[in-house]
């Protein structure tokens, strides 16, 4: 049994040693012909097929820049008709005074809007009650940082007047009348007005006004020198009037650039832009029958505005589904005015009202008084019968 084991084991290993060294030949035995057609063949197909690949890419690259061609010549014939700065997804990274002349420093127009709003708080009576001035300057700042106004800090206050209208000084020195907020409907109707100032100081234009006039005078100076004698002295008066009436245009044009920035500002905030139609429309319908001259007027007509405001809204704002019309704080703030104006009058009783353009003893006017300016206060003074009549609370505004 034994001498057969050893048998079998032996005969084992001389099989191993015998096909051993024909599987190690394999490896190195080279390729038959068909062997290398074959492979030569699946190279072809893999360099085909990677050919085909990278054409197949390139020509949807090509076709991808070809459609971006197509879109960007559609979208420059869409843009032809628009106003400048239509770019709304830019706001507050665009430069809207990159090629407006403008002499003036932001932190000198800071320093000279300061001193303006230190003038207007000695001349006015502001709100103090925080329910109403913490809310209107959270609307404020929430448009400032929907705008192109962001190199500024807006303080905003609350004047105490019953006159429909807001104003905003260079630097950002914002101030919003008591009776802005009576008048208006909803909260977007508000935030429209305010938008529209911020654009104000977000364009720069009383420096650029300023400049524009700077530049007009000195424009004029040849002229008159060079004219000389009775020609000279024509030319200079001449002068006399159309600086002004250039200037006019100047404040009708920078109206019409924050009409549509303001509207712009509303958007970007979230606010229903028709809201500045239908006050638009308001105010058109308290306007006083008497025409003033486009030449001398510092705004456009009010109806050009409305039609204005239509065409931008249709053409440069894209739709959406939902917008901010008003909210229930809107309605409790117009509510707590009320109670403040209510309260008014006993209170004005017992302390003197500042009056301008008063020369006489006692508050009379002077006739002589050249000083056009208004009042304060508008309920301190008897209205002109040819005054431009401003809207009146209504009694029942503060139930909805």
């Amino acid at each position: 049994m034994k001498n057969k084991a050893t048998c079998f084991l032996l005969a084992l290993m001389i099989s191993v040693l015998a096909v051993g060294p024909t599987f190690a030949r394999t490896d190195d035995e080279p390729l038959t012909l068909d062997q290398k057609k074959a492979a030569a063949e699946r190279k072809k197909a893999e360099d085909k097929k990677l050919a085909e690949d990278k054409k197949a890419s390139e020509a949807a690259a090509k076709k991808a820049a070809e459609d971006k061609k197509k879109a960007d010549k559609a979208t420059a014939v869409a843009d032809k008709g628009k106003p400048a700065h239509s770019d709304i997804e830019n706001i507050g990274h665009r430069n809207i005074n990159a090629h407006s002349p403008n002499f003036t420093s932001i932190q000198n127009e800071i320093a000279l809007g300061k001193q303006a709003a230190a003038e207007v708080e000695r001349d006015v009576q502001l709100i103090t009650d925080p329910t109403i001035t913490e809310y209107v300057n959270r609307i404020g700042q929430n448009l400032v940082r929907h705008s192109d106004a962001t190199q500024f800090t807006f303080t905003i206050k609350v004047v105490d007047s019953d006159e429909v209208n807001a104003f905003a000084l260079p630097g950002g020195f914002f101030y919003v009348n008591s009776g802005l907020i009576l008048a208006a409907d909803d909260e977007a109707e508000l935030a429209g007005v305010m938008a529209h100032e911020i654009a104000h100081v977000a364009a720069r234009h009383a420096t650029e006004n300023q400049a524009k006039g700077n530049i007009l005078q000195i424009a004029l100076i040849p002229a008159i020198i060079l004219s000389g004698g009775v020609l000279g002295t024509a030319v200079q008066e001449t002068s006399q009037i159309l600086l002004p009436v250039t200037m006019f245009q100047f404040y009708q044009k920078s109206e019409k650039e924050a009409d549509f920035l303001g509207l712009e500002y509303m958007y970007a905030a979230g606010y229903d832009p028709a809201a500045t139609i239908s006050f638009f429309e308001k105010l058109q319908a308290k306007e006083s029958p008497r025409k003033v001259s486009k030449l001398f007027a510092t705004h456009p007509p009010t109806e050009d505005r409305v039609k204005a405001e239509k065409k931008n809204i249709e053409t440069v704002l894209p739709d959406r589904e939902q917008y901010v019309v008003t909210t229930s704080e809107f309605d409790k703030v117009k509510a707590r005015l009320n109670a403040l104006d209510v309260r008014k009058p006993a209170q004005e009783q017992q302390k003197p009202s500042l009056r301008r353009g008063s020369g006489r003893p006692g508050g009379s006017p002077d006739p002589n008084d050249r000083d056009t300016r208004p009042n304060t206060r508008p309920e301190d003074r008897t209205p002109e019968p040819d005054d431009r009549p401003t809207l009146k609370r209504d009694p029942g505004s503060d139930t909805h």
